[in-house]
């Protein structure tokens, strides 16, 4: 079987970084360029401290017409232009932005305070997380990697609201390690900002992640089944004083009462035969160590004293899972390889 080729832009940052971390481990693929608009001529071991020795190149001088699907690892507004060049050469798309995650145009600008720049572009997107659109990735030309916070809030609601167990306001509690905030140097990620800290920031209903929370639950929600409002996130995220991983904790009020004991059951059928989700027995609580460093995803469902409420945790790697790993668990999916290569 052919290899895939497959170029990536914006390499340099931690994402790039991650996948083409990840890329060495995967027998089918065929690197053909890495961009990097401040880095161009260098190569990458002239950026990282690491042993790859890749060439970095600028974006405008990529060979579009050797690959067959490029990985765009760019903040969001720079993802646009670029994505509309890769998909007119007629090659699939792994947009790591949040730029092709909504749906609705008018959405992006209400959340990220600028007109979006290739709206036409909306209609072929996929969302893609893996294990809830994995029919739709196949096919598609463009997917939209989910966001690192909504990933572990969709997988953790996804099993209630299919069943239509949630709704009305649901409270999610994260906590991300720093490389969350990127590469690019902020004050609040700065070593003596975050060393010995534990901050809250953007909390209630204003955090931009909240958009695509609220778009893919909504997807699935079932209201004949509930006489109650959409659902209504919200968000509280943290900054760890740790290099990577997310924990969620999530607060849900059931409509009716159901035993811990059911509940893992309805998780573990909801995810039957999912290799990166983890369902935990009842008793055990998801944490970082079960999923940093790798393309897991770890669930815990707790009944406290109060039989309406139920509290769901949900730990993954901000880098893999939360986006480079799901960007390459992704690609396997849209070119038939086994989903699983390359990841852990």
């Amino acid at each position: 079987m052919a290899k895939v080729r497959l170029g990536i832009y914006g390499a340099t940052g931690y994402t790039g970084f991650e996948l083409l971390k990840l890329l060495q481990r995967h027998p089918q693929t065929e690197l053909v360029f890495l961009t990097s608009e401040s880095n161009a001529g260098a190569r990458f071991s002239d950026v990282f401290a690491c042993p790859f020795d890749y060439p970095l190149v600028s974006s405008e001088s990529a060979p579009l017409d050797q690959i067959d699907v490029a990985f765009l690892c760019l903040p969001h507004g720079a993802s646009m232009d670029w994505v509309r060049r890769v998909r007119q050469a007629g090659v699939r798309a792994i947009d790591l932005s949040a730029d092709f995650r909504l749906t609705d145009p008018q959405e992006y600008r209400r959340w990220y305070k600028e007109e979006h720049k290739a709206p036409e572009l909306l209609g072929e997107a996929v969302y893609g997380l893996t294990e809830l659109r994995r029919d739709e990735i196949r096919t598609a030309g463009l997917v939209a990697n989910p966001g690192c916070y909504p990933t572990t809030a969709i997988l953790g609601l996804y099993p209630l609201v299919k069943q239509g167990l949630a709704s009305g306001q649901v409270i999610v509690d994260a906590k991300s390690g720093v490389s969350g905030a990127g590469r690019s140097p902020s004050l609040k990620t700065h070593f003596v900002e975050a060393h010995d800290n534990f901050s809250p920031y953007n909390i209630g209903h204003v955090h931009r992640h909240i958009a695509e929370m609220e778009q893919e639950l909504g997807r699935w929600g079932r209201p004949n089944l509930v006489r109650a409002a959409p659902l209504r996130v919200i968000f509280s995220p943290h900054l760890l004083p740790i290099n990577q991983g997310i924990l969620s904790t999530i607060y849900v009020q059931l409509p009716q009462p159901w035993t811990e004991n059911e509940l893992v059951s309805l998780y573990r059928e909801t995810y039957a035969g999912e290799r990166f989700i983890q369902i935990l027995p009842p008793g055990q609580l998801a944490t970082l160590r079960h999923t940093v460093y790798s393309n897991r995803v770890a669930i815990s469902v707790t009944r406290p004293d109060d039989p309406s409420t139920l509290i769901v945790c949900v730990s993954e790697d901000n880098l893999i899972k939360g986006a480079s790993g799901q960007a390459l668990q992704n690609m396997n999916v849209m070119f038939g390889l086994e989903e699983s290569l390359g990841l852990l």
